[in-house]
């Protein structure tokens, strides 16, 4: 595979994505694990597995940040990993139960990613008017509901990411600020960038341990990704971010069709 693309187009790959995900904090599975399926043609669960400890380590370095601006409220990253935990674990005994790499596995995988990224697509178009919706709305349920529905997202969540890699980014934020209307949206990023570590490591380690992880690759994204997320978040306030949110929304909606048929 790396003698027929080259290896540098998988770091070029990374860069952009990490560039992507500076200037629009998508995450990079929405993005990178439909590059590594359609465009490089990598088997869906490889190219889930080796997504979801890139993503480890991307994220462990927006934690690090996170925590040093104090925007992570630890209450709600516990909350989430009690459901998404258990999710991912369980998860990962179905891929292991059924086996991989299979064409039940593939058509599994594929039809999750394309309802996330469905998913993702709208949230990242109409995040900020969910936001504003949110925030006029106040909240709506009790502390132990939301507490509940906190838990239940987690769930959801650990699922969507260890089956396809997507939805810990713009997913996990646009409910957590429906559920969390009286919380800065800051601090719900970095709420959400928090719980995605141990959740994509679980997972991650998870594929390792089934076959389905290129650790070659894996270097090849990061060497790429980590300068393209640093130039991504320096021109982040010289961009329109309406246009990119619109022009992202579209290539995911895409992507999404081109998954499913």
């Amino acid at each position: 595979m790396f003698a027929d693309a080259g290896w540098a187009l998988y770091s070029l790959s990374g860069f952009v994505v990490g560039a992507l995900v500076g200037m629009t904090g998508v995450g990079g599975g929405s993005l990178m694990t439909p590059v590594l399926i359609l465009l490089f043609g990598f088997y869906p669960t490889t190219a889930v597995g080796t997504d979801l400890l890139f993503a480890t380590v991307t994220k462990s370095v927006g934690t690090s940040v996170q925590r040093a601006k104090g925007t992570i409220d630890w209450r709600i990253v516990r909350l989430l990993a009690s459901g998404s935990l258990p999710a991912a674990l369980a998860a990962l005994l179905v891929l292991w139960r059924i086996g991989t790499p299979s064409h039940e596995i593939s058509r599994i995988i594929t039809s999750v990613l394309g309802i996330a990224l469905l998913l993702t697509a709208v949230a990242v178009l109409f995040r900020t008017s969910i936001a504003d919706w949110a925030h006029r709305r106040g909240r709506k349920l009790s502390p132990g509901r939301t507490a509940a529905a906190t838990v239940a997202l987690g769930l959801v969540l650990g699922a969507a990411v260890t089956f396809s890699s997507v939805g810990a980014g713009a997913i996990g934020v646009t409910a957590l600020v429906i559920l969390y209307p009286e919380i800065p949206t800051s601090r719900i990023v970095g709420t959400d960038i928090a719980h995605a570590v141990p959740l994509t490591l679980i997972s991650g380690l998870g594929h390792l341990l089934l076959g389905s992880v290129d650790l070659g690759l894996l270097g090849l994204l990061l060497l790429g990704s980590i300068p393209g997320v640093i130039l991504g978040s320096l021109v982040l306030a010289r961009t329109n971010d309406r246009v990119i949110r619109i022009v992202l929304s579209i290539v995911l909606l895409i992507v999404t069709v081109k998954l499913l048929t």
